[in-house]
């Protein structure tokens, strides 16, 4: 016998072998691990690579907080200046107060810086003072124009509406009126010259221009 026809002999003896060893099954491959793993039901939903996220995405909608300013809401009802002032009457006496204790520690003070402080906030509440009385004249006025033409209507006569300047006329009228009782009026009178004799030298031609 041959070296080469051993050597065949011998491979088949192995093979027989290790099919007796085996039962003559197949042995099974390894499986392939996955790729993704189970997903939990609570878990975040995941999105594939192969489709393409769209650019308007559905997102959970949050409630947006609506912030309400009473000053213009209708909630909190119509403003009725003869109300608010009726309400809130007692501030009044509140900043009468506050007025005359300014003036006591304005008469006791030495300090200079202090004291201007103290001027400066005394010209401040008198300045509020002197508009809320002009607001409530206008006020007073526009109820009584209202009364006159509730009259009118009531008579059976076309009621009058006025115009801006002739409100203009008819509050310049009072006001001086009101200097006049006080004995104010020359002086304001003056200021008022002054006033338009400086307006007048602006616009006249300088002599550069001449």
């Amino acid at each position: 016998m041959s070296f080469e026809e051993l050597l065949q002999v011998q491979s088949d003896r192995r093979t027989r072998v290790c099919k007796q060893v085996t039962g003559g099954k197949k042995t099974a491959k390894p499986a392939k691990a996955t790729v993704k793993q189970q997903q939990s039901k609570k878990g975040p939903l995941e999105m594939s690579a192969k489709k393409p996220v769209p650019f308007l995405r559905q997102v959970v909608s949050v409630t947006k907080k609506v912030r309400r300013d009473p000053r213009f809401d209708d909630l909190s009802g119509e403003y009725k200046p003869e109300i608010f002032m009726r309400t809130y009457s007692f501030l009044d006496n509140i900043k009468k107060q506050e007025k005359e204790m300014i003036q006591k520690q304005l008469k006791k003070c030495r300090n200079v810086e202090q004291k201007e402080k103290l001027q400066q906030l005394l010209n401040r509440m008198i300045q509020q003072e002197q508009a809320q009385e002009k607001q409530q004249k206008l006020r007073e006025r526009e109820l009584s124009l209202k009364r006159k033409q509730r009259e009118l209507a009531k008579q059976g006569k076309k009621p009058f509406f006025l115009k801006k300047s002739e409100k203009r006329k008819l509050e310049l009228a009072e006001k001086y009126a009101e200097l006049k009782r006080s004995g104010k009026l020359e002086s304001f009178l003056n200021k008022k010259r002054k006033r338009n004799a400086i307006k007048d030298k602006r616009r006249l031609p300088s002599q550069k221009n001449l």
